[in-house]
């Protein structure tokens, strides 16, 4: 592999790297606003588009992107259209590889925008669109941090992966779950897109639910012809709402991880106002902090469930794991990301920065159950709301993209020098 070195010989390699990211950061943001502008809603998931897209770009900075498209059976088994995940493999010699994980999938944009959401648009230093932030923001920290490390021209160990995926919106099965379990990837360190202003190794659980509740239609004018599924889902609603005061009682010992909470983010049901509903599907989310058993978890919602509605004639209730996503737990062997992601983004940043949980889940599980010693770092605010991300007008900070370029490339070459 050719390398260009811009070092000199009263710069040290930290400042090297830095200076190349200033000098490249407009293309950096270009790099950017050309993945923002190719939309990736999840669902309806049609995915394929983007991943050529930034295949075409990656190619134009000299790195060659496998192409690993899922079978379509097992995509439309999972409610989405098209998945292509891309592996980049930049190898320098015998070591340890230390891969990258971002993810481009996003929700819809929905209403209240006041900027294109599929514009990239730059205003006073923030950069707006739908997944700006979340994340194909670390697209570009990922691959500008790798183009200055290689251009540093020092001699260097091991190698660098970049993965850049295209699930996490639905669980990520089929992104880094399908790479890790057809054989392709196996790094011996991860980065996953995370936050400039922590480094995160450890998240929350997320068990998601689908419940129906099942009565009978009738006349509103002689609802004794009915069985009404809509009363028996209210006295299930009470039931799980009253879980979340028993989850206030139970305290994580991980720093930024609070306590469990439970959910009901969709409620559909009844026919028409004069109607007896005679079905009621609830969909919830419950957050499982890293010392929960998820089993344990699951086996509890059910029987809350079954107990409401233990004393209704004539109502049965369906219960269906939509998604079971593990915490993240710290691995042994994380310590060397978490020592150079905290020494440089504390220098870079001018704060202490350490390692905290995310009440989040994300990909980067799926590596911790492979073995692979994970944590999550990139471009992001101090917190979600910051970015309104998954909200209107979403955006980064391009400053913070810039400097958590810096930090990654340094961590890089700590790790591989």
């Amino acid at each position: 592999m050719t390398t260009t070195s811009n070092n000199n010989a009263n710069s040290t390699p930290y400042e090297a790297l830095d200076a190349w990211i200033d000098a490249h950061f407009d293309e950096e943001v270009r790099f950017l606003q050309e993945l923002v502008r190719v939309p990736t809603d999840t669902p309806p998931g049609n995915n394929a588009p983007h991943a050529e897209r930034a295949a075409d770009l990656l190619k134009g900075f000299g790195f060659d992107a496998e192409k690993h498209a899922v079978p379509a059976p097992a995509v439309k088994a999972a409610g989405l259209e098209t998945i292509t995940n891309l592996v980049v493999r930049r190898k320098y010699g015998p070591g340890r590889t230390v891969a990258m994980n971002a993810h481009g999938d996003v929700v819809p944009p929905g209403d209240g925008w006041t900027h294109d959401p599929y514009g990239g648009e730059v205003v006073d230093g923030q950069l707006f669109g739908r997944a700006a932030a979340v994340s194909k923001c670390d697209f570009a920290t990922f691959t500008f941090a790798t183009r200055a490390l290689e251009a540093l021209g020092a001699p260097l160990k091991g190698g660098v992966e970049l993965y850049f995926t295209y699930d996490e919106e639905f669980g990520g099965e089929l992104g880094p779950g399908w790479l890790l379990q057809q054989g392709l990837v196996k790094p011996d360190l991860l980065i996953a897109a995370g936050f400039s202003y922590q480094v995160v190794t450890a998240h929350n659980g997320c068990l998601q639910m689908e419940v129906t509740v099942n009565g009978k239609m009738g006349h509103a004018a002689v609802p004794e012809t009915g069985v009404d599924a809509l009363q028996a889902a209210t006295r299930i609603l009470v039931a799980l709402y009253d879980q979340n005061t028993q989850y206030k009682k139970v305290k994580s010992q991980v720093k930024g991880i609070n306590h469990p909470y439970l959910n009901v983010g969709l409620i559909e049901g009844g026919t028409n106002t004069n109607v007896v509903p005679g079905k009621v599907v609830l969909k919830l989310d419950r957050r499982m902090i890293p010392e929960e058993n998820p089993l344990d978890v699951e086996a509890t919602l059910h029987q809350v469930i079954r107990n409401a509605v233990a004393d209704c004639p004539g109502i049965t209730v369906e219960i269906k794991r939509m998604l079971l996503a593990n915490a993240l737990k710290p691995l042994d062997g994380n310590q060397p990301l978490v020592d150079a992601l905290s020494r440089h983004a504390t220098s870079v940043f001018g704060e202490e920065i350490g390692a905290a949980g995310t009440p989040l889940y994300t990909d980067a599980r799926l590596f911790g159950e492979a073995g692979v010693p994970a944590v999550l770092y990139g471009c992001g605010p101090r917190t979600v709301g910051e970015s309104n991300a998954k909200r209107a007008d979403e955006h980064i900070d391009l400053e913070d993209l810039r400097r958590a370029t810096k930090v990654v490339a340094r961590t890089l070459f700590d790790l591989l020098d």
